[in-house]
């Protein structure tokens, strides 16, 4: 997806123009690379939450300086993996990959129009649909007592 962007037309627009907070990912985007680059795009402040594998080891200047990296390890050894998933709040990448599943399957796996502007429209419109969808099955409870 390739479009102009309004503050800079030689930078391509993207779906992620706008501030991100958190990053949730699985353990295939562990490393200094992706959290570089996660930095240089959105600044130190987002959050960045990738559980480390199970033979992680510190970097170097972990003792000085500890990277959010080195805490998540920290936390593993100390309380366990699934401890650590729950107090981090990582359990929330699972709902995202129900919802990426949900919107394939009804939805489909990728845009069907063509221009970028239209992408996100009808994205917009897969979001509406969706939310729909899930609020009709989701039950309402009453208290009868």
């Amino acid at each position: 997806m390739v479009g102009t962007a309004p503050n800079d037309a030689r930078r391509p627009a993207t779906l992620l123009d706008s501030p991100v907070d958190l990053f949730l990912a699985d353990g295939a985007y562990d490393g200094g690379p992706t959290c570089d680059l996660l930095a240089e795009r959105f600044g130190s402040k987002i959050e960045v939450m990738i559980p480390p594998p199970e033979n992680a080891i510190f970097s170097l200047n972990a003792a000085q300086y500890p990277t959010v990296r080195d805490r998540h390890i920290v936390q593993i050894q100390t309380h366990g993996r699934m401890a650590w998933q729950k107090t981090s709040g990582y359990n929330q990448r699972s709902r995202g990959e129900t919802l990426m599943g949900r919107w394939k399957a009804v939805i489909g796996p990728k845009p069907k129009a063509r221009t970028f502007e239209n992408q996100k429209t009808e994205a917009k419109i897969g979001v509406r649909v969706l939310n729909r969808m899930t609020g009709l099955g989701r039950p309402s409870f009453e208290r009868t007592a």
